[in-house]
């Protein structure tokens, strides 16, 4: 569904329960498309390109490694000590 951004503006409580009822809500300025407004479940952008085979799930999960910490020295402060030398 489209609505203009001056309809939008006197009605933005109905159009948020559209969108958070799962609907996408297309915002049109003179008529031109600018914007789409759609409910938090329906903003996954990683989920979406997964279901539509545009992003493959990798094949094993990535280690994590933990960076260490010198004694009273915050981990990003030393990192950009490191990169400014």
């Amino acid at each position: 569904m489209e609505v203009s951004v001056s309809a939008l503006r006197a009605e933005l409580k109905t159009w948020l329960d559209h969108a958070k009822a799962g609907e996408e809500v297309v915002i049109t300025d003179r008529g031109v498309p600018v914007a789409r407004l759609s409910g938090i479940d329906g903003a996954d952008l990683v989920g979406g390109l997964l279901r539509d085979g545009l992003l493959t799930a990798p094949a094993e999960e990535r280690p994590t490694v933990a960076a260490p910490v010198a004694r009273g020295q915050n981990a990003v402060s030393g990192l950009v000590r490191r990169l400014r030398r």
